[in-house]
């Protein structure tokens, strides 16, 4: 076991109260978040943040809430689908998949029981960025939980029967993609967006990429991303952090880098404005009006968040409000962010029936005009808050959600952001900053607009 007289030991004890409002300071246009918000802020929340940076690199965050019996288990690696060549397109989510095929530890089937034979849950994700396993229990089976989640990262052995028979799974994922359309089309959007970089291929891969993986080249690409620097350990839940580090240390201590590569992300080049058009046999019409944004670093990200809601977070959202309940076009329709490391990307998705596209797109501009036009009424300003405040607040209730924002905000940021200073930029937010930012990202003239159109009979 390695020793941890050496390691990096950053503590946080927090202890939240936000000053009860009086009726009269409340806002008339609030809405339920609001209620919620308000009822959380009169109580005292306490909880522990700590962090430890073992000698070899791997980075341990947990947040310790003393009040619940559950813990969440995270191991995020910072590798994601951009991180690929070409050739390797597709191959982090297919480790991903991978490593659940046995470890030189247990079998397959050993692993899908183990979580599961304790009342527990395992699963993993891919994305642009970063590649996490994690499981969440009964506090007390937490040393399980641990054990299990480090065990895929650090000792998969990758059958070459298991190998070949996934590929067939991970195309079949790829197909069930294609045939869903609402999904389809942000494949669609990112290869309008980023082009050739890897920013704008799935992150699934092709076909043509996946059957082409061996074990060497997993084995290989394991090598050079799956190091101990790239490594962050996040449990949040009734879990003691010095229990955590003392279990992580002996499990990945001696987790050195074997074959080190240099690898810094390149920036995606910005595109021209695309019109893309594709036609699918499905009965509604899937489109996109979006552009390039803002990144995780950007000191109006707080600002967007907010506008996000305004536009289209919500049945009280003006998208919702406009577009779906005053003309009756859609179903479904909503804005987005995504916020990346040094890119990101905002629009707006939309379902519509296929000959009402046309005018969709121009009542989802004249709301982008709108906002760049005229602030945000201190009634929508502030509901607008109040519902970003209720989802952060109402994201807390859950262990996982909690292990997740610790994890993300570790791999971005290096630090830890407190619920008060969260509340507190949100706080911040004026109509004008928000008017600011949707002249300088609102602009019509940047966006793309993708279609998947029905076929026509």
């Amino acid at each position: 076991m390695t020793a941890v007289a050496d390691v990096v030991v950053v503590t946080v004890v927090v202890v939240e109260a936000a000053t009860e409002k009086s009726p009269s300071e409340s806002n008339s246009g609030g809405l339920r978040a609001a209620a919620i918000f308000l009822s959380w802020s009169q109580r005292t929340m306490s909880f522990r943040f700590q962090k430890t940076v073992l000698p070899n690199g791997v980075r341990v965050v947990t947040e310790e809430i003393p009040s619940v019996r559950s813990v969440s288990v995270g191991a995020w690696v910072a590798v994601g689908s951009r991180d690929e060549e070409s050739h390797e397109a597709g191959m982090c989510h297919f480790i991903e998949h991978m490593v659940f095929k046995g470890t030189t530890n247990r079998r397959m089937h050993h692993i899908a029981q183990r979580m599961e034979n304790v009342g527990g849950y395992l699963n993993a994700f891919t994305s642009k960025e970063y590649t996490c396993f994690y499981a969440r229990c009964l506090d007390e089976h937490l040393p399980r939980a641990l054990d299990t989640v480090l065990d895929l990262v650090l000792n998969p052995v990758f059958p070459e029967k298991e190998i070949e028979r996934e590929k067939d799974v991970v195309v079949e994922e790829m197909k069930m993609y294609e045939d869903t359309p609402d999904e389809y089309v942000f494949d669609l959007f990112d290869a309008a967006l980023y082009g050739v970089h890897p920013m704008g291929r799935p992150v699934i891969g092709s076909e043509e990429t996946v059957r082409s993986f061996s074990r060497d080249s997993l084995l290989d690409f394991l090598s050079r991303h799956y190091t101990p620097e790239n490594l962050v350990v996040s449990v949040a839940g009734h879990a003691r952090h010095d229990d955590v580090v003392r279990f992580v240390d002996k499990a990945l201590g001696h987790y050195s880098t074997v074959n080190k590569t240099s690898h810094e992300r390149s920036l995606p080049a910005v595109n021209r404005p695309q019109s893309v058009s594709s036609t699918r046999p499905i009965q509604q019409a899937h489109i996109i009006m979006g552009a390039r944004g803002m990144h995780v670093h950007d000191k109006e990200r707080v600002a967007l968040s907010v506008l996000n809601t305004v536009l289209g977070g919500g049945m009280s959202s003006r998208l919702n409000q406009n577009i779906r309940e005053k003309y009756g076009y859609c179903y479904n329709i909503y804005s987005f962010v995504n916020l990346h490391s040094d890119t990101g990307d905002i629009g707006v998705y939309m379902g519509t029936d296929g000959q009402k596209v046309d005018r969709a797109f121009k009542l989802i501009e004249r709301e982008f005009e709108r906002l760049v036009e005229r602030p945000v009424s201190k009634t929508e300003l502030q509901r607008a808050k109040s519902q970003s405040k209720g989802a952060i607040m109402l994201g807390l209730e859950n262990m996982s959600s909690r292990m997740m924002r610790i994890g993300r905000q570790e791999l971005y940021y290096g630090r830890y952001f407190s619920l008060d200073e969260i509340m507190d930029l949100v706080e911040e937010i004026t109509a004008d900053r928000i008017q600011q930012v949707s002249a300088s990202l609102l602009d019509t003239d940047r966006f793309s607009d993708i279609r998947l159109l029905p076929e026509r009979s």
